[in-house]
């Protein structure tokens, strides 16, 4: 339960990839006061693209539209359970230049495309009343980070939902892996944010990746295996304001 919705906003076309990994791989790379939090034994990393769509202060008339790119894991916090960025890659230039110089959070610039076959607005979020009509035609989510001074980035995958929806059962992998209603980042200090959203929609998807460097921009070795894929459908998203962890 968030306690104020500072911000509201719709987040389509979230693709998520995420791979098991060992708990060790994932605890030195944690800031103190975070540990990592398990499923069965594994720590995950994920990969989670999407495009966030009327972005506003509440009752706000206007809002901004513009897709994310994030590498995360999962962690134990001060606050409770949470999810934990490495990377939080934008095509917002003036967002991420206020959340690095507000907080020191790892927002990057980068230049990002969001696209289906048929149709896109031009600010490169999926558009169009027939693009958005639901899910069903394959998705394009590519990035390039232009932020000077840190490792550069590439993502490139074009995605698809191939599977009925469905709603993660509690104490399921699914539920840990994507109903997360907390985050923690390292700027300089400990920051947390809380989001307010209802249930997940979940389907099985394919991805075709043709590049992702965010594992080796982040000091990672690349993990074995194929991830799990989800899609998820369109969900309306209230945010509180990113408060430093006492």
């Amino acid at each position: 339960m968030i306690k104020r919705r500072w911000l509201e906003m719709t987040w389509r076309d979230a693709l998520f990839c995420h791979w098991p990994v060992d708990p060790a791989v994932v605890a030195g790379t944690l800031p103190d006061r975070l540990s990592v939090a398990t499923h069965e034994g594994d720590a995950y990393l994920s990969v989670v693209a999407f495009a966030m769509d009327d972005i506003r202060p509440r009752r706000a008339p206007v809002g901004l539209s513009f897709p994310e790119l994030n590498l995360r894991t999962y962690v134990e916090g001060p606050a409770g359970r949470g999810v934990y960025f490495y990377n939080l890659d934008a095509a917002d230039p003036i967002g991420v230049a206020v959340a690095r110089r507000l907080f020191a959070l790892p927002y990057y610039r980068a230049e990002m495309d969001v696209t289906r076959p048929r149709s896109a607005d031009s600010s490169g979020v999926a558009g169009g009343p027939d693009a958005r009509d639901g899910p069903g035609a394959p998705v394009r989510f590519t990035s390039r980070r232009t932020h000077s001074g840190v490792p550069h980035a590439r993502f490139d995958a074009t995605y698809e939902p191939t599977g009925e929806a469905f709603a993660a059962e509690p104490g399921s992998l699914d539920a840990f892996l994507v109903e997360n209603y907390r985050f923690y980042a390292q700027g300089n200090r400990l920051y947390r944010g809380e989001i307010a959203h209802e249930p997940w929609t979940l389907r099985e998807a394919t991805v075709d990746t043709r590049a992702n460097t965010l594992f080796e921009a982040n000091g990672f070795d690349r993990p074995d295996g194929d991830p799990i894929v989800r899609y998820a459908e369109p969900i309306e998203v209230g945010a509180d304001r990113i408060r430093s962890v006492r």
